[in-house]
């Protein structure tokens, strides 16, 4: 671990509680042919039932880019190496913030349940993605996230 460990609560001024004391970062993996990898998130989990990416808490002095790879390998068994980073898109309510790290993987590779966070990983394409019942922040963010995947595939 990087440092301390980001698990826990901070709650919004509004009452809404978000997960990770440093921020948090997920990691939206695209693979080769442009399906992306979503994990089915366990009923007992914030949003259960509901389809998102792997991520998580930061830990402290944890980059996001660091976060986002650790969360992905913790939960979707993600091999080491085998991401490039594209870009990033950061969510800032100025006392938390979550950001996705957007990465290319050099191959498909077979996702694996590594933890009980999950009920299910899979490639998805893009196209299909707003016919699940997405993380309602992740229903937020992914239409601006697929404008910009389809902006870097066509130039």
């Amino acid at each position: 671990m990087t440092g301390e460990s980001g698990d826990g609560w901070v709650h919004g001024p509004d009452g809404a509680r978000y997960w990770g004391r440093y921020g948090a970062a997920g990691l939206l993996v695209v693979e080769p042919s442009g399906a992306v990898l979503l994990q089915h998130r366990a009923a007992w989990s914030h949003f259960g039932g509901t389809w998102g990416i792997p991520g998580g808490a930061r830990h402290l002095g944890e980059s996001a880019f660091e976060a986002a790879l650790r969360e992905a390998t913790e939960e979707a068994g993600l091999p080491q190496g085998l991401v490039v980073a594209r870009f990033e898109s950061v969510l800032d309510l100025g006392y938390w913030s979550y950001t996705t790290v957007v990465a290319d993987a050099a191959q498909r590779f077979e996702p694996r349940l590594a933890d009980p966070e999950s009920i299910a990983l899979r490639w998805t394409a893009a196209d299909d993605v707003d016919a699940l019942p997405l993380h309602p922040r992740f229903a937020e963010a992914w239409p601006a996230l697929r404008a910009r995947l389809e902006r870097g595939a066509a130039g």
